[in-house]
Formats: C-alpha cells, structure tokens, sequence
C-alpha cells in the first residue's frame, strides 16, 4: 500500500486512477490529431490547447471521483462501472456545452471535445475491463495467512476476503484450526509448514496474547526467507482508515508513529480552519436569513439553537446550530440522541439536517477558537462520561479541538448508540495519529462529495 496525505491506497487503485489519467488525456489528443492532422501542433501549443486538455481531464477525473468510481468498494456489478462511466460522460458534455456558449474560447473548435468523448467511452471502457481481469490474476497477488483467532483476527480474515482490490488471498488462518491448537509448539509446526509445502507472501500477527505463545523464532526465519509479517493492528489501521479499540495494547499507542502533536502543526492547522471557516460563512452569508426565517415561519422558538459540548482537554462550550427540532424536544426525555426519521425533527429541520446547512452556524464556534473546521465530532457532556466508561480511550478524542467535519464524519454515518460511537472513535483515533494539514485538506474535499451526496445526516 502506498501513503498519501497520510492515508493509505492499495497500489492497484494507483494504477487504476493514474491509468484513467493517461486515458482522458490520449484521448482528447488523439481526437485534436484526427480533426485537425498536421495543425495539431499549432493548436496544441500556440492556442493553449493542452492547458484546455488538462483542465478537461482534471474535470473527467473529479466527475469520476464524486461518482465513486474510485471506490472499488461500492462498485459491485460490471454494468454498474459502464453505467457510472456513462454518467461522467454526460455531465461532461453539458459542461463542455455550457462552457462553449458562455466562454467559445476555451473550445478547440472542429468538434474535437466531441470526439474526444467519443473516443474517451471506448478507451475507459476497454480499461477497466482490462483492469478487472488483470488485478485477479495469481501472479500479481499475495499469499496471506493470518496467524490468530478473536474477534480481530476474524474481522481482518473478513476485510481481506471482501475487498479483492486490496490484492491479497487468505491461504490459511490459525483461528480456524480451533480452540486449543493455537499452543506455541503448534503454531511453531504451522509455520515451519508454510515454507515447504505452502509458500506465502506474508504472515499477519493477529494473536490478542502474545506472552509465551508467539513462534518468535520460527517469524524470524520466515522474515529472513523474504516473507512479509506484519502485526494486525497495522495492516487493519492501513486498509480501513481507522484504528481498532478492541484488544489494543497501550504500547502500540505509544511506540508507533504519529501521535505527533507539535505546536507548529497545530498553529497551522488554526490557520487553515479560520481561513476555511472564513471563507465558508462568506459563502453562506446570503442563504442565513432565508434559513431563519424559514425555521421562524415553521415552528415556534429561536432559529438559532445552543448546546453545551465538550472541547478540548474536557472544556465545556456553546455550540451554535440551525434549530431543527421542537423548541421542547427533550423536555420529557431528557438528553437523547436523534434516531431514523424522529419525530422532533421539524420539516424544514429535516431538510437543513439533510443538507448539513444545520452546522452553519458553528463555523462562528471555529472562529472563536472553540472548535476546528477538521476534528472529532463535539460531543454532550452527557453522553461523554457515559461514553468514557463503556469505550476504551474514548478520553483520547478530546487532546484536539472538535471539528464541523472529521475523518469520522466522512467515512461513517451519524453515531447514535455505544457501538457506533466506539466505531467513530476508531476513525478519530486514526485521525488523531495521522494528523496534519494535507489530510486536513484531504478531509475538507471529501466533504464536499459528503454535502453534495447527502450522506451520513440524520
């Protein structure tokens, strides 16, 4: 896997992006080419012509990206690859159709954007059918066996068997010998037969209790022998963004890397959250008297709702939000979660909630120094000592201030029970380990696909 903007990506979805890039561009060249034959230079390079190229292909691509067709994960029918293909195509077309009428300029003229699309539909498709096939093949896949049993072990069997794009087949797995099998000789006599009669690539360590059963030695020569071994907490923090809570040993927090709280890191990522910030209260300056006075007209009580949340080192502040409830939504039940379609929901809360126009008013939170534009999800006083004594390192969440959006937020859906919140802790802890301002770049971009697809409100 390779790390970028402190993220890991399977190399084979690398390869599958910057292919596509390769693509888009020969394409468009190859159309100018077959339209314009030995003036192509002349247009290419004296009428801006490959700026105009890149600037499409940066397009196709962001099209690509927001219809998930870099997420492998979400792909799961061929027809459904053809179909999303088919969708950047056309919303495409119109934006070359609407930017040749306002801006004639930009195009190359002799309906080379034209063909290019035309050519551009063959070629991906060609591509990712290539692409499907050769990812699958043997040669360019790794042997994994796992060694360990546990709910851990089972879960990254599990992510493994599911995600084929990782590129790595489960061999074999200590923990489905069986209780009582997983001794120190018998693993020591399991490994000693991966190199004579099953060759792998790599052995992943999944054991929750190491002292006295591990095969230290019999790890060693199968290191020295070129196999790959790899602790589980690792590969699982790497192919799921996010960092398992459950078993995890405190020296693992304090050994690995990251956890890199500098000063200057965190003045700069101030910097970028009020600037963000700043820039986005510019944006939605002209829809907030819309918006309250839609909440106004609806419902009784305030536009503007207040909420005592916890910040940074345990500090209690005020959030600002939208009111998207009843003004009395918990005056008989008291501090509640928001569940699927809640009745205290008012309509137009329901929509702002939808839209995430709700959190507008917390970027006034984020320039008072509150919050940060990226961080963990502020949560109730309420529910965080309760949280504290069911979640292990929950506390943990809260060296950093709060965010309007998170690694967690883009990557799961609202939290509205003990497990999903012990599952967002494990994309705030990976957050927080991996912290710095190029994911806090990465996290503001995902957002804006999260806003525009609506997904994870309630």
């Amino acid at each position: 896997m390779v790390r970028l903007f402190h993220v890991y990506y399977p190399v084979r979805s690398l390869v599958l992006l910057l292919g596509e890039v390769m693509i888009v561009c020969a394409s468009f060249l190859l159309a100018t080419l077959i339209r314009f034959g030995q003036d192509t230079f002349l247009i290419l390079n004296y009428e801006g012509g490959l700026y105009k190229i890149f600037a499409v292909t940066g397009f196709a691509l962001l099209c690509s990206y927001y219809l998930d067709l870099y997420d492998l994960q979400r792909l799961s029918a061929r027809g459904e690859v053809y179909f999303r293909i088919l969708l950047v195509l056309g919303t495409l077309s119109f934006a070359l159709a609407g930017i040749g009428y306002l801006f004639p300029e930009f195009m190359l003229g002799n309906a080379v954007f034209l063909t290019g699309i035309l050519i551009l539909f063959l070629g991906l498709s060609a591509w990712r059918m290539a692409y499907s096939w050769l990812v699958f093949q043997p040669f360019l896949r790794e042997r994994v066996y796992v060694l360990g049993e546990g709910e851990r072990a089972s879960r990254l069997v599990e992510a493994l068997r599911s995600r084929k794009e990782l590129g790595m087949d489960v061999v074999g797995w200590a923990g489905a010998i069986g209780n009582g099998s997983l001794t120190r000789g018998g693993l020591a006599d399991t490994l000693a037969g991966l190199r004579s009669r099953r060759p792998v690539d790599r052995v992943i360590v999944a054991m929750s209790d190491r002292r006295g059963a591990m095969p230290v030695s019999e790890l060693l020569d199968l290191r020295l022998n070129g196999v790959k071994i790899e602790d589980a907490t690792s590969l699982l923090e790497k192919i799921s963004g996010k960092i398992e809570v459950d078993d995890l040993h405190p020296s693992w927090l304090i050994f690995s890397e990251g956890f890199r709280l500098s000063p200057g890191v965190l003045l700069l990522r101030r910097l970028v959250s009020f600037t963000v910030s700043l820039l986005c209260l510019l944006v939605f300056l002209p829809l907030i008297p819309f918006i309250v006075l839609a909440i106004r007209l609806t419902s009784p009580g305030p536009a503007l709702f207040r909420q005592k949340r916890l910040g940074r080192d345990g500090e209690i502040f005020e959030c600002y939000k939208f009111r998207t409830m009843r003004a009395d939504a918990e005056a008989d039940t008291g501090p509640t979660w928001a569940g699927d379609d809640d009745p205290r929901i008012t309509r137009v809360g329901r929509f702002l909630r939808r839209t995430r126009l709700d959190e507008v008013p917390q970027l006034c939170n984020v320039l008072r120094g509150n919050m940060g534009f990226v961080g963990p999800r502020p949560e109730r006083p309420e529910f965080v000592e309760w949280l504290s004594r069911e979640i292990p390192y929950y506390h943990l969440r809260h060296i950093i201030r709060p965010g309007i959006t998170g690694w967690a937020q883009v990557n799961f859906p609202y939290g509205a029970s003990v497990e999903e919140s012990k599952e967002k802790l494990r994309y705030d802890l990976y957050y927080i380990k991996n912290m710095s301002v190029t994911l806090d770049l990465l996290i503001i971009f995902q957002t804006v696909k999260t806003f525009f697809l609506q997904r994870g409100s309630r």
